[in-house]
């Protein structure tokens, strides 16, 4: 086999400019869609960071019905106190469980004594908060970090009510809100801080202690309306998706992050667009690396037939041609596979920077995964493989007499 190698080194080497030119057409197929794969990566990667770390948590846990109504914050289908200590059971004998926080949503009237306006509000358990949603100390744009994220009395607002309301860290604020009961209950508090706001429906939520909504929605007991969790391990989402939905039974329904935030869609598209782009990859190599093998058998047809009658087997004329296809795979593969290596970390020294809806200077960092270059070069070589065996097939099966009169 060493040899059948060696002999087709050197017949591609016979034809250097046809064979370089169909290897930099690999190599720079291969580069671009691992570069693609690793910017697209990136930012897929970033924008779930977004929404996991900085608002939703990796899953919500609520009570059945909820979610279908999550645009009115419906009171009625809070979780109970009982339906809590469950929750709390099963999370706590969960390994993969990093942290939880419970969370009081609900709809509000924003008043700053002169206008008006509505803004949806958590309230939280300010380290539990933090502990799940690592990203959320960091949207604070105007105002003090030190010491706890939100006191009693305080509130933390989005950047784009404070702008369109006029309101500055300091000012006194009112939340007017309507109780289950349908009566209405107000409560000042403080703006300790601004929160740079994100893209989606998020996007107008404020912050306050759940101590503060439950006095302000004249609740009685642990009664919430979600619980938020962070895992240590995201990469086994759907196994702790499907241990909690199947563990929580009794009026739950569990939601991963995918389920709750409209970026999945964008997800979705970029995934497709990378099949797309490796389904590209397979075209190009295949129409180059048979237009390339179809012209080597129609040119050495005279040095086909020489080998097959001084005895050459059928099986190792075979080999030889398919031998040349591999190699000139294998090696577009890896000059592919170095170039991309190569951008990759061109992009991680000097950074790209980009602005996506209400974030502003986010940073690429691209990285290739060594699946991803196992699964690009293992489709190239065995596309480079199909590719050369029809014209080696048609090449060990000429007749040796036909092939030696070849004009």
């Amino acid at each position: 086999m060493l040899n059948i190698l060696k002999i087709a080194a050197r017949n591609l080497m016979r034809f250097g400019r046809r064979t370089l030119l169909t290897s930099m057409l690999i190599t720079l197929g291969i580069a671009s869609v691992l570069l693609f794969i690793a910017v697209a990566g990136s930012f897929k990667a970033i924008m779930i960071g977004q929404f996991t770390d900085a608002v939703l948590g990796h899953v919500e846990v609520h009570r059945r019905g909820y979610v279908a109504s999550i645009d009115t914050l419906p009171l009625n289908l809070n979780l109970s106190a009982e339906m809590v200590a469950q929750a709390e059971q099963v999370l706590g004998a969960m390994d993969n469980v990093e942290a939880y926080s419970e969370r009081v949503k609900l709809g509000a009237m924003f008043s700053n004594f002169t206008e008006t306006t509505s803004i949806r509000i958590n309230g939280i358990d300010p380290a539990r908060e933090v502990a799940t949603t690592p990203l959320l100390p960091g949207r604070v744009i105007a105002g003090s970090t030190e010491g706890e994220l939100v006191r009693p009395g305080e509130i933390l607002i989005p950047a784009l009510l404070a702008r369109g309301m006029k309101v500055k860290v300091g000012d006194s604020i009112v939340l007017v809100a309507t109780n289950r009961d349908g009566s209405v209950n107000g409560k000042t508090f403080a703006v300790r801080a601004i929160l740079e706001s994100v893209t989606g429906p998020s996007g107008r939520d404020g912050y306050i202690r759940i101590e503060d909504a439950r006095s302000l929605l004249r609740m009685k007991g642990r009664e919430i309306s979600e619980i938020a969790i962070r895992l240590k391990d995201p990469r086994r989402l759907d196994e702790a998706h499907a241990r909690l939905a199947r563990e929580l039974k009794g009026g739950f329904e569990v939601h991963t992050w995918a389920a709750l935030s409209p970026f999945s869609n964008i997800a979705r598209m970029i995934d497709l667009l990378t099949v797309f782009i490796k389904v590209l990859l397979v075209s190009i190599v295949l129409i180059s690396v048979m237009n390339v093998m179809i012209m080597a058998v129609y040119e050495r047809i005279r040095e086909i037939g020489t080998i097959a009658a001084i005895g050459t087997p059928p099986r190792r004329i075979l080999a030889l041609f398919l031998g040349e296809g591999l190699l000139l795979g294998l090696g577009g593969t890896l000059m592919g596979v170095a170039l991309s290596l190569a951008g990759v970390y061109a992009l991680n020294v000097w950074k790209v920077t980009f602005d996506f809806g209400q974030q502003q200077g986010l940073v690429l960092t691209p990285w290739i995964g060594a699946a991803d270059v196992a699964v690009v070069a293992g489709m190239v070589l065995a596309v480079t493989l199909l590719a050369s065996l029809q014209p080696a097939w048609k090449a060990s099966r000429m007749d040796p007499v036909r092939a030696l009169g070849h004009v």
